[in-house]
């Protein structure tokens, strides 16, 4: 890739790659640029802030931040920057995701953080949003967005055919 990334996807640890690989294929799948790092919150606070404070002086446009549990590195990340942070909560062994739900979201007024579903639905939405964040300062996104969304449509309405062959065959039997 010669150009720098427009995306960053930020996980706490290691063991969110299972759910945020699906931000990551959304990313590849519409050419977005974008760069992966492991910072927490927690155990690397200094790094976060340095992250988030380069982040749009290296060109990056877009913070995408997945945790679980107390789930503070989308919050810490937008503190330090103006750039677009979108959470992603993690699920967890201990309260289902809740508790990453709820420390993803519950934001205090003046530090914005987006914050998508649970899980891997979410990590993929993280991406399709800051493809459409993008896309609107870029003409071929937007269309690759108008592409996909008509995809969707063509298998909802493959599915409907398939299900009406289903229950017209159930019924002839």
């Amino acid at each position: 890739m010669s150009e720098a990334p427009t995306v960053a996807v930020v996980m706490g640890s290691e063991s969110d790659l299972p759910v945020m690989a699906g931000a990551v294929e959304v990313l590849e799948r519409f050419g977005v640029r974008f760069e992966v790092h492991v910072l927490s919150a927690h155990r690397s606070p200094e790094a976060v802030a340095e992250f988030a404070r380069n982040a749009e002086p290296r060109g990056l446009q877009v913070l995408i931040a997945g945790a679980g549990g107390a789930a503070h590195l989308a919050g810490v990340l937008a503190a330090h920057t103006v750039l677009p942070v979108i959470g992603v909560p993690i699920p967890t062994d201990r309260m289902g995701g809740m508790d990453s739900l709820l420390s993803t979201v519950q934001m205090p007024g003046g530090v914005p953080v987006a914050c998508m579903g649970l899980g891997k639905s979410g990590a993929r939405n993280s991406a399709l949003m800051a493809v459409e964040i993008l896309a609107t300062g870029d003409g071929d996104l937007r269309q690759a967005l108008r592409r996909h969304k008509e995809e969707m449509a063509e298998q909802v309405e493959q599915q409907q055919s398939r299900i009406q062959e289903w229950l017209t065959d159930r019924r002839s039997k």
